[in-house]
């Protein structure tokens, strides 16, 4: 049985977005956390850590960004970017009745966390930003790049499951096979012919195509800074990340100087927020946040 209930919202152009709510224990009331998931990714990515913070007491919506899992596809492909996305989160707080949250964002989900800090600052509460900052490392931007919404041959999860090594195992070296299988499950579905397709519209490049893969993440750094230093901020970084390098971290930190930050041992990007070291930074910083 699932531990979480499922939420549904109206976007402004008329989607039908998708979340799963996780409710809070019950003990003293504490901010709910709104996680949102990478590029390609969907809510399944924090299927190990929601569960564990909402029986910390804390409500938890994992979202599935429009053109992702059980979310519905845009019928315009240039709508796929962080602004728009960030107003559809702000959409599921307003029908949610959530006047601020933490927020944790993976990759993307940082950005969009960033975007939504922009748009409408007093609702960000507190941030996780999970291997994602205002700048990214050229290397793991043109392996993202490389790979998004391009078609994909899986006639069975087997085949799904070397789609997932292949392009995460530089990230999760210790992965094994049972690991990569529950990796295909969570970011493919069966698809109309029983074969496994990837959960997510394949359309979602077509603005990083239009602009190019540095356009992935603009200049961002003065909505990082706003964001930062004005409220509780964790940064994770997978030692060996691709996309967040060690001189953008080592930046990051010199200008928030009181965000909090922890590296994950042997991990590139992203980290799956399943690790003990990552496991511990957030339930220590999520100690000290309302």
């Amino acid at each position: 049985m699932a531990d979480y209930s499922e939420r549904r919202w109206t976007s402004y152009d008329g989607l039908s977005l998708f979340a799963r709510d996780y409710p809070g224990a019950d003990g003293p009331a504490k901010l709910p956390v709104i996680a949102i998931h990478g590029l390609t990714r969907n809510s399944a990515d924090f299927d190990a850590i929601a569960p564990l913070m909402a029986r910390g007491g804390r409500r938890v919506l994992a979202v599935d960004v429009r053109g992702r899992g059980r979310s519905d596809r845009a019928t315009d492909p240039m709508t796929y970017q962080p602004p728009v996305y960030a107003k559809d989160v702000l959409g599921l707080m307003e029908a949610a009745g959530i006047d601020r949250a933490v927020f944790l964002g993976t990759s993307m989900g940082g950005l969009i966390t960033m975007a939504i800090t922009a748009l409408k600052s007093r609702v960000v509460a507190a941030s996780i930003l999970n291997d994602i900052g205002p700048a990214a490392s050229p290397e793991g931007l043109a392996r993202i790049a490389a790979y998004s919404g391009q078609p994909v041959d899986t006639p069975d999860w087997a085949a799904a499951a070397a789609y997932a090594r292949l392009h995460n195992a530089i990230a999760l070296p210790h992965y094994a096979d049972a690991d990569w299988d529950a990796f295909a499950r969570r970011v493919f579905r069966e698809g109309t012919e029983g074969s496994p397709v990837l959960d997510y519209d394949p359309d979602i490049s077509v603005p990083i195509k239009a602009a190019g893969a540095k356009a992935l993440v603009p200049n961002l750094w003065p909505y990082f800074r706003r964001l930062a230093r004005k409220r509780p901020t964790l940064l994770i970084r997978g030692e060996t990340s691709d996309l967040l390098g060690a001189d953008i971290a080592e930046r990051m930190r010199k200008a928030a100087p009181e965000m909090h930050y922890a590296e994950i041992p042997g991990i590139g990007h992203a980290p799956m927020l399943d690790e003990p070291e990552s496991r511990a930074a957030i339930f220590e910083f999520l100690r000290d946040v309302p």
